[in-house]
């Protein structure tokens, strides 16, 4: 109670608002489950294709939630929900950038039009949210921005390059953010999960070029991926950390009186956090690329390169 206490009296004692993008599945529907127990007025939002998966949860438009269609790269319905919440609820008190994709594949199998849409989603969409919702915060003297990030935007994977350079970018905004409307009592949060015991392994896309890559032994990069795919696997299905356990460090920092800026939110964050802060540079990327699943296989020295040489 000490917490909402304070949020609402910052807020002047009206039903904090809350808005979540990519609300309707995996660590979006998490994180609005856990808010369910605080007076809030929930803004839950998705793509209308993504609509009816509310159905399948204890989620419906009412006096204390809105489910509201919202595909973050369009302007018109990004402009349209703000505009209505604006007018009707007097605007979003706390803002979740959840929404995201991740495309797994090397530079070389990533086309400028994939990259864009990488970038569209993850970086480009949720800062055009924020700057929607900021003027007003800025009349309230109030709000807090929470990114979704993830340990990648604090260092990079094989086979992740494009997903990687949109959450840098995220993350890079937002620490400029942060000092830009710090005076207007606006807080910023950056929330960095790791790998989360979830299906979200299920939802990683391919580009053309990289499914075809890994689908073929012959292709240079093959063992690229079947070796990071099957380490991301097991690492997902081992740890410890679920959607409903970082959801929950997501409403803590959403809560806090002096919320960090950047927030680890699982095991490995905190790991590579602190690995990466007091470990020389230089020592800190052999480290990863020794570490690498397989990594002696990789690229001239697969055995499949190896079996499509000698075949010819």
């Amino acid at each position: 109670m000490g917490r909402m206490s304070f949020l609402t009296s910052t807020a002047q004692n009206k039903t904090l608002v809350v808005l979540i993008t990519g609300a309707s599945t995996g660590l979006g529907l998490a994180i609005a489950r856990a808010f369910q127990k605080y007076p809030v007025h929930l803004i839950l939002t998705a793509r209308q294709g993504s609509l009816k998966r509310f159905e399948q949860t204890e989620f419906s438009t009412n006096e204390h939630c809105w489910i509201e269609p919202l595909d973050i790269t369009k302007a018109q319905e990004r402009e349209q929900l703000i505009e209505k919440v604006n007018s009707q609820l007097g605007g979003v008190d706390v803002l979740i950038n959840n929404a995201g994709k991740s495309y797994r594949a090397v530079v070389e199998h990533i086309t400028e039009k994939e990259r864009i849409s990488q970038m569209d989603i993850n970086f480009r969409a949720p800062m055009e949210m924020v700057r929607l919702c900021l003027p007003s915060m800025r009349e309230k003297m109030f709000g807090h921005i929470i990114n979704i990030s993830s340990v990648s935007g604090m260092l990079s994977m094989p086979t992740m390059a494009v997903y990687c350079a949109s959450k840098r970018a995220l993350e890079g905004a937002s620490e400029s953010l942060w000092y830009e409307v710090k005076p207007w009592n606006i807080r910023v949060s950056i929330v960095q999960p790791g790998f989360i015991n979830s299906e979200g392994i299920n939802n990683i896309l391919h580009t053309e070029l990289s499914y075809k890559s890994k689908s073929d032994p012959n292709d240079p990069y093959f063992a690229h991926y079947k070796y990071m795919d099957s380490f991301i696997r097991k690492m997902m299905q081992g740890t410890i950390a679920t959607s409903d356990s970082v959801a929950r460090k997501v409403v803590k920092v959403a809560f806090s009186k002096n919320p960090p800026l950047r927030v680890p939110a699982t095991w490995d964050a905190y790991f590579f956090y602190f690995f990466q802060r007091f470990c020389p540079r230089r020592l800190f990327h052999w480290i990863l690329y020794q570490s690498l699943p397989k990594i002696h296989n990789w690229g001239p020295n697969s055995m499949f390169s190896k079996q499509h040489h000698e075949s010819n």
